[in-house]
């Protein structure tokens, strides 16, 4: 990637030719430090510790995590395609990535106070909602600056360099909070897994890794500056609703086939978020992994995950965003099904197949994210991806649902798998009929 000059800010009606390196290191830091949030709190340390006995029945709470995620889904449907556009409008998108970010890292940071005890149940559960409601807002400015770090022809290997990021992020640090704190029997400052302090200081720890990490995108990546051919004057928040329903309307009428790939995406996005929130919970749950194996699998599993996404990025401009969709989904469904089937193995099936399906969560995700990102004109980009956000979330009551109903209704944890692996053969089905073609959207 060649250096350009630097401007005070991001004009949409001149987007660069060329791909600062520095903008786009700075711009997937956030990615690095969002791990914290996506590895430590929701997959593999904080779920599974307030799912844990210390809490009470595990297959109960676990259901209880499900519908407290799909009450989180619903809020971020109704707002988050608001919050896009009116940081379009506004001219305000990084400011909004930056309060939405430290938000989380502030939630994250109250989770210290979740003891190990079935009356500090309610406070965790409703902790890790409202923080995935304020990820999903700051997601939407993240990803609308995904066309202000790279070009047409450099798109997939930015997006896939930033998820790898996440992932490799990811890897620090669970190194450090399980080294630091979780596996030792006195960890560093005289911390033990006593009340569950452990876990709660190293949610401490992952505050501050986000807060930091979050810093270069706001300081390196100049603001956005709403193109003047696109520039719609500010109306009131309820208003707000009815401009998007015009919008709506217009994409049906000039971009069906964007319309078809939001909902494919949606349902099959909604399935993979439901692979990391829940993972960490079957590990524990089903296949007998202890916190701290749960946190090596997590490392393992980061490190495949984070190379697959960097390699996936790089074929993204080349062959297209469908095609690592396509196979992405078939993998994890297949990796899934074999989870599911061989439940009964014990922990060398989820370190082989499990394992195996981390291939391919991230390259769907990234690529999910660029076959958008090719289609809108400068200007909506965040109105545009908080719709993506909005389809997503107005199906990701799907997951978690599919989650607690299949756990509620046959009484297993185990079964939960496969509610996921249905949630993502039917976006799967969704996407095949999509055409590839991207053109902007009107």
């Amino acid at each position: 990637m060649t250096v350009i000059a630097e401007q005070g800010s991001t004009d949409a009606r001149e987007l660069p030719d060329k791909t600062s390196r520095r903008r786009v290191v700075a711009w997937s830091f956030w990615d690095w430090g969002s791990a914290a949030f996506n590895a430590v709190v929701t997959t593999f340390v904080f779920t599974v510790y307030i799912t844990g006995s210390s809490f009470g029945d595990k297959d109960v709470i676990s259901a209880q995590l499900g519908w407290a995620l799909a009450i989180a889904g619903l809020l971020v449907a109704v707002l988050a395609p608001i919050t896009g556009q009116r940081s379009d409008t506004s001219g305000r998108r990084k400011l909004w990535l930056g309060v939405n970010t430290f938000i989380v890292v502030g939630l994250t940071a109250a989770m210290f106070f979740v003891e190990a005890s079935p009356s500090f149940l309610l406070l965790g559960l409703v902790l890790v909602a409202a923080g995935n409601v304020f990820f999903e807002f700051a997601s939407v400015n993240y990803n609308a600056m995904l066309s202000q770090v790279s070009t047409a022809r450099t798109i997939g290997r930015v997006s896939g360099f930033g998820w790898g990021m996440g992932y490799i992020g990811g890897i620090v640090l669970l190194l450090i909070v399980y080294f630091g704190f979780i596996s030792p029997d006195v960890g560093l400052f005289g911390v033990t897994s006593e009340n569950g302090l452990s876990v709660r200081v190293t949610m401490l720890i992952a505050a501050a890794w986000f807060g930091l990490f979050a810093l270069p995108v706001l300081f390196s990546v100049p603001e956005y500056r709403s193109p003047v051919a696109v520039r719609r004057p500010r109306v009131s928040f309820l208003r707000s609703y009815v401009v998007l329903g015009q919008d709506i309307i217009r994409l049906w009428k000039t971009s069906r086939q964007t319309v078809y790939f939001l909902i494919a995406s949606a349902i099959f996005r909604d399935g993979l978020a439901g692979v990391f929130t829940f993972g960490g919970v079957l590990a524990a749950s089903v296949f007998g992994f202890s916190p701290g194996e749960v946190i090596i699998f997590a490392i393992a599993a980061n490190v495949v995950a984070g190379l697959a996404t960097i390699i996936a990025g790089a074929l993204d401009d080349r062959v297209g965003a469908k095609p690592i969709i396509v196979t992405a989904l078939i993998g994890l469904i297949v990796f899934g099904s074999i989870v599911f089937l061989l439940h009964d193995g014990g922990q060398i099936v989820f370190w082989t197949a499990g394992l195996a399906l981390t291939l391919f969560v991230g390259p769907a995700q990234s690529a999910s994210r660029t076959f958008l990102a090719r289609l809108i004109p400068a200007g909506r980009e965040g109105e545009v991806f908080g719709l993506y956000a909005t389809t997503g979330r107005a199906v990701s009551f799907l997951a978690p649902t599919m989650f607690a109903l299949t756990v509620t209704i046959f009484g297993e944890t185990y079964w939960g798998i496969l509610g996921l692996m249905l949630v993502l053969l039917v976006g799967l089905l969704l996407l095949l009929p999509v055409k590839a073609r991207q053109d902007q959207i009107g």
